[in-house]
């Protein structure tokens, strides 16, 4: 099935590459997008649960005279589950630009960034993982340089250029140790080596400061509120729902599992990192006039709160972090389409221009609230399943670190139902705006997945539990 899946991708990229006919790309890439969610949902399906071993794994092998390399791909629960939240967020993301003017350039890099992501989430060799996790950079550098709503979108993509790309030197110089070490760069044969303790602080460092500029964690995040509010709408979806979630994978698939001591030893670091991250994302949050900027500073609080569930080195904390970073995925990325709605309509994302849209956007309105009450984690969604297992993991840990995370959560109320009440309720500021339709068949079909998801995993958790279950034992058996 993962074969099946890759080589979907990979013909509907080429394909869309080569033909220029908007109606057949048109075509192929729903298609494309289509076949990828259901083979995405098979592999769910088809998961072994208890299995501790990688599946559905993939060899390949080029052997000649003048290039010798083998890869594998697999898969675990980890990877399975992030896998489906790619595919589901593209698959919308490809549908909320049907009717863009330039149809073919935004499928295909959306194409490629689908295609690289399933290859990073799945891959089983270090170097392949990390060409494709630097490679994402282009097509997302692409979508907010060219797509972008104002001129600052150059200044945007520069930093998130340099940010990210500076922050993985130093983890290719790692890679590169690694390999004239253990003369392999296979996951699961790294998995059963031992690096000395020097050598796994140093490696470890390495490592880090690649996957904190990716989540991102205080304080590499400058880049972000910056490329959030001059991405378009789907660049904005998949950088929150998506890509700030390969740091996570990062330091859960390697920093976890391969420099055990160096995480132990450097987690004052990551709770003194994370707890300013959402004490500062918060707080800024508050102070923002911008609605996408609002969103993308929720986003760094939520992500350093993910950082103390990892780093808390038992199952409670590492199964919140990944259910919180799949929840925020679907929150996020909702959040973002509907400020992407009404920014089509109004042409304005500054919070002053608004007010009383309920009275002739009730649909809207509706679903924006649903997404808030999510996104402060009420009882009943996905996200407070998240942050109820990640701070209970926390506080088994480090009660003081806890307590201090737990504000993220009380912060997060107030900056989200604020935004809330000055947008959709008040006067109608005619001045300003006035009336347009509320939500198409188009808008609510996009928002409808995400809409249910919230709810799947707000009120029957377990069904995305019992994929982390085995994974989340066997990583906190190496700390206990």
């Amino acid at each position: 099935m993962l074969s099946l899946l890759l080589i979907t991708m990979l013909l509907g990229t080429f394909f869309t590459f080569l033909i220029k006919h908007v109606k057949i790309i048109k075509s192929i890439s729903i298609s494309t997008f289509s076949l990828s969610l259901i083979l995405s949902s098979l592999i769910l399906y088809e998961f072994d649960k208890d299995s501790y071993f990688y599946q559905d794994i993939v060899y390949y092998t080029l052997d000649s005279d003048i290039l010798n390399f083998s890869y594998a791909f697999g898969l675990d629960g980890l990877s399975a589950t992030f896998i489906f939240l790619s595919c589901l967020l593209g698959f919308l993301c490809i549908l909320f630009v049907w009717e863009d003017s330039r149809f073919k350039e935004y499928s295909l890099n959306l194409l490629l960034i689908q295609l690289f992501l399933i290859i990073i989430f799945s891959s089983l060799h270090l170097f392949l993982f990390y060409i494709f996790f630097e490679a994402i950079l282009i097509p997302m550098y692409l979508i907010i340089g060219v797509w972008g709503s104002r001129e600052r979108k150059i200044r945007a993509v520069y930093l998130f250029f340099f940010y990210t790309l500076c922050g993985s030197l130093l983890m290719l110089i790692g890679i590169l140790y690694i390999y004239s070490k253990t003369g392999s760069l296979n996951v699961e044969l790294l998995n059963t080596y031992s690096f000395t303790q020097m050598e796994q602080l140093y490696l470890w460092i390495a490592f880090f400061i690649s996957f904190a500029s990716k989540i991102p964690m205080f304080p590499f995040h400058i880049w972000l509120p910056e490329a959030h509010v001059e991405a378009p709408t789907v660049g904005s979806v998949l950088l929150a729902g998506i890509l700030l979630k390969l740091g996570v994978y990062g330091f859960i698939r390697f920093s976890l599992l391969l420099y055990p001591y160096a995480s132990l030893y450097f987690s004052p670091l990551i709770y003194l990192f994370s707890l300013l991250g959402i004490i500062y994302g918060s707080l800024s949050a508050l102070r923002q006039t911008d609605m996408k900027r609002i969103i993308a500073y929720s986003s760094i609080a939520h992500m350093n709160l993910v950082t103390l569930g990892i780093f808390s080195f038992n199952i409670h904390g590492l199964e919140g972090s990944i259910i919180q970073s799949i929840s925020h995925g679907f929150v996020a990325g909702g959040m973002f389409l509907l400020i992407g709605i009404l920014y089509d309509r109004y042409h304005t994302r500054f919070i002053y221009y608004y007010g009383g849209i309920v009275h002739f956007m009730p649909i809207y309105s509706t679903l924006f609230l649903v997404f808030t009450l999510a996104n402060i984690a009420l009882p009943g969604t996905s996200s407070f399943i998240g942050e109820f297992l990640l701070l209970l993991g926390v506080y088994e840990t480090n009660v003081v670190v806890a307590t201090v995370g737990a504000l993220g959560v009380i912060f997060c109320g107030t900056y989200s139902l604020w935004l809330y009440n000055r947008i959709v309720f008040g006067n109608v500021k005619t001045a300003f705006t006035q009336k347009f339709n509320d939500v198409n068949i188009k808008e609510l079909t996009i928002m409808f997945p995400l809409f249910v998801f919230i709810f799947i995993m707000g009120l029957s958790p377990n069904g995305f539990i019992s994929y982390l279950t085995v994974f989340s034992n066997s990583v906190s058996i190496i700390y206990n």
